[in-house]
């Protein structure tokens, strides 16, 4: 497969196919990352919440790649966003990774109700880039005026907006984002297995030589997301990343684009009331 990048507004380039880790176990995380990096992967998406940044660093620290041949995200958690825990936490992400840099940073939720906060984060990010501890930084689950309020505060816009968005939620917010020159990363592209046995995307895939997943993936890339499958079982690791070999034809594009169910689609919780945090810090 060719690798797939995508430029940034801040110059850099991303790994268009990532590999996330999401509700991986911390004690499983070396050996999934592991099998992704020998299957081809060079992105991989942890966050301070998942608790297994440490065996991303692992895998990553074992492998024999260098370290600028990885490219990985992480996300501040939802209990750092006051300016000196969000110091601390970059640091102990960094400490966890085995890096002196962490390739992108995002602000996971913004706790909307709370917009000090998840602005203050983001100035430390902006701090944090400038010291080179940070490449990249961006956001997550972030609406327009989220993003509207860190543009405006920083003067800095997110380079992308990890969100939730698959065939059964278009998510408004994708429009949102595009229109300020951020690029749109897909989390649970998949919908978690709920696409599986629609009978639109069974008949795109069985026209285009393809399983289910791998449609989809290759759905989110012709539309020019970034897409972070998550797997721990290595044929389904492997078949993840050759979605990027499928190409849809615009009438196949259009089917699976009809399949959207508005806010009845969404499989996450809505980032106006996500108003969660965790009792102590990973």
């Amino acid at each position: 497969m060719v690798a797939r990048t995508i430029a940034l507004s801040d110059g850099t380039t991303i790994p268009q196919i990532g590999f996330g880790v999401w509700q991986v176990k911390p004690d499983e995380t070396e050996v999934a990352v592991a099998a992704a990096l020998e299957a081809g992967y060079r992105h991989v998406d942890t966050a301070q919440m998942y608790r297994n940044e440490a065996g991303v660093g692992a895998a990553v620290a074992a492998s024999s790649l260098n370290r600028d041949d990885v490219y990985i995200t992480s996300k501040v958690n939802n209990n750092a966003h006051a300016p000196e825990e969000t110091r601390a936490s970059v640091a102990r992400t960094l400490e966890l990774l085995q890096s002196d840099h962490v390739d992108l940073m995002l602000i996971h939720w913004p706790l909307a109700m709370h917009p000090e906060g998840f602005v203050d984060a983001y100035r430390v990010l902006v701090e944090e880039q400038a010291a080179g501890r940070i490449r990249s930084i961006g956001v997550s689950n972030f609406h327009a005026a989220h993003l509207d309020a860190v543009i405006e505060a920083t003067g800095v816009a997110p380079v992308v907006n990890q969100i939730e968005v698959h065939p059964y939620f278009a998510n408004p917010a994708v429009a949102d984002t595009q229109a300020r020159g951020i690029v749109v990363q897909a989390w649970s592209p998949l919908a978690s297995g709920k696409l599986f046995g629609d009978p639109v995307v069974e008949a795109v895939a069985a026209e285009v030589g393809a399983t289910p997943a791998q449609t989809v993936l290759a759905w989110h890339l012709a539309a020019g997301r970034i897409i972070l499958p998550k797997s721990v079982t290595p044929s389904r690791i492997v078949e993840n990343l050759a979605s990027g070999d499928v190409v849809l034809s615009d009438d196949q594009i259009a089917r699976i684009d009809a399949l959207d169910r508005g806010e009845e689609g969404r499989t996450g919780p809505d980032p106006d009331t996500m108003d969660w945090r965790p009792a102590a810090h990973s």
